[in-house]
């Protein structure tokens, strides 16, 4: 009987809320309160999304220097026969905002990094003389690794 009586006075206490001339403008709580429930899902969808699709506009600074690198130690190599002392094995932390570049090299081998820092730390790119290319993602929700290519999408995928 209590819980009954309780029902009408919301009901009432409701329909007090509501507009009671057609002219009159404005919005009632249970409008107001089903937007903000709309607006909270969309935005529990749209913003993982959003943020994979941020990470995956920063991978091409890593992909495409590794790529100009590559080309500047071959014309290296094929001056000097050797892959030691390439300047594009020096540390590099200034021609990127989200990666730091370094090499490692001997006589007949190198092996090009690009590590994330800021937003993208994590994510490690690497190639070598023999155009290998290779992933490494830790600590990243969704991503994974891949030893045959670079990542650029969730999942290891190429």
């Amino acid at each position: 009987m209590l819980a009954r009586k309780f029902a009408l006075e919301a009901a009432r206490a409701l329909l007090r809320m509501m507009p009671k001339k057609p002219g009159q403008a404005g919005f009632t709580l249970i409008e107001l309160l089903i937007a903000m429930v709309v607006v909270a899902i969309l935005g529990a969808i749209a913003l993982p999304a959003y943020n994979n699709y941020i990470l995956r506009g920063k991978v091409p600074e890593a992909t495409s220097n590794l790529a100009a690198k590559r080309v500047k130690i071959e014309q290296f190599f094929q001056d000097n026969r050797t892959y030691v002392g390439a300047p594009v094995l020096a540390n590099d932390s200034s021609t990127s905002q989200y990666f730091d570049f370094s090499g490692t090299a001997t006589a007949s081998t190198y092996t090009l990094t690009a590590t994330g820092k800021a937003s993208m730390t994590g994510f490690t790119y690497t190639v070598d003389q023999s155009n290998a290319r290779a992933s490494t993602v830790t600590g990243v929700s969704g991503w994974t690794g891949n030893a045959s290519c670079w990542v650029t999408k969730q999942g290891g995928q190429c």
